[in-house]
């Protein structure tokens, strides 16, 4: 590990100020850092260490009836916040299907979203990896490449991203809002990721030393019909091979809203609103929620070890979309309703 310089901002501001300095880096969580410099992926200079900033540690309600939910909370104590619990229940599903306890303990909000791929060869410093050296190539094309993108990918990269919690956030059309040299600003979070096209190295859309202050929830939260499936190797920390959260607006027997966004499947939260166009007006089905998988996965395209993954996805949204009828078959032990 390389040698580096410590400072614990006291201020938002002088946070900004001080990681401006040569090889500096925000420090919250530092889940996903920690690795990331323990494999010479990173070699941060500075860490500036967010800890002591209070403002960006709580959960709050907004005028417009949503929810601000600071970037240092912890994943934990967001997925058991009473207001999560009524009314964002989909979101606290997310997080406990993420990562263990103890990890859930240190990880931020605002960390959670910065996470980077574990691509294996993104993670192996003998392999080239365009997201790690760029123009390198991606041995993940002709390799192995089980638990890679079967949609959104490029001749440059097919890793994924592997939150579970942003799946839930793409679904509830979530805000990010971010602070910089520039000042403040906010990202609708269908614009925060990036596919990877030519630029694979590029995970998000934040400015240089930009840094996430809160994610922002609309008033909706689909508390009354959702449902959130993760489809897996093992039951136990394990990132997904296939993950789909599923929020529904149901009046007299018609879907009035829909929201379906998966996660495991590509560089970004995939979420495409002509599928949840097509479902609206429409009873809640397995033959209309195959449709809407039909068209959220029109343009999939596997590899050698993952094209099983496109019909996976076909029968997850469709199942998911039946649980969503009825969260309580999410229960451990449960049966959905089919």
């Amino acid at each position: 590990m390389n040698p580096f310089k410590y400072e614990k901002a006291a201020s938002l501001s002088g946070a900004i100020t001080a990681v401006q300095r040569p090889g500096g880096v925000y420090l919250g969580g530092g889940t996903n850092l920690i690795d990331l410099w323990k494999y010479g992926i990173t070699h941060p200079d500075k860490m500036v260490d967010l800890n002591g900033l209070n403002e960006l540690k709580s959960i709050t309600e907004l005028p417009d009836g949503g929810v601000r939910l600071g970037a240092l909370v912890s994943n934990n104590t967001t997925a058991y916040h009473p207001l999560i619990l009524e009314r964002y229940p989909l979101l606290s599903r997310t997080i406990l299907a993420g990562a263990t306890a103890q990890i859930r303990n240190s990880a931020t909000n605002g960390g959670n979203l910065l996470q980077r791929t574990r691509c294996y060869y993104f993670y192996d410093p003998d392999s080239p990896c365009n997201k790690r050296n760029p123009g390198s190539g991606c041995p993940a094309i002709n390799g192995h490449n089980r638990l890679h993108a079967i949609l959104g990918h490029s001749d440059s990269c097919i890793a994924t991203f592997p939150s579970d919690m942003c799946v839930a956030l793409a679904a509830l059309e979530a805000r990010v809002r971010v602070s910089g040299p520039d000042g403040e600003r906010t990202i609708e979070f269908t614009d925060f990721h990036r596919l990877p096209g030519d630029k694979p190295e590029l995970d998000n859309n934040l400015g240089q030393h930009e840094l996430i202050t809160a994610i922002d929830l609309p008033a909706n939260g689909f508390a009354d019909n959702y449902s959130y499936l993760k489809l897996r190797d093992r039951n136990s920390y394990a990132f997904a091979l296939v993950s789909v959260a599923t929020g529904l607006s149901i009046q007299d027997g018609l879907i009035r809203e829909a929201r379906i966004a998966l996660g495991g499947v590509a560089h970004i939260p995939w979420r495409l609103t002509a599928a949840e166009a097509e479902l609206r007006g429409k009873e809640p089905t397995e033959a209309n929620f195959a449709t809407a998988a039909d068209i959220i996965l029109a343009g999939a395209s596997g590899f050698e070890h993952n094209s099983f993954k496109i019909e996976l996805a076909r029968r997850a949204i469709i199942r998911n979309g039946m649980m969503a009828l009825d969260p309580a078959s999410q229960r451990p032990g449960a049966q959905p309703s089919l």
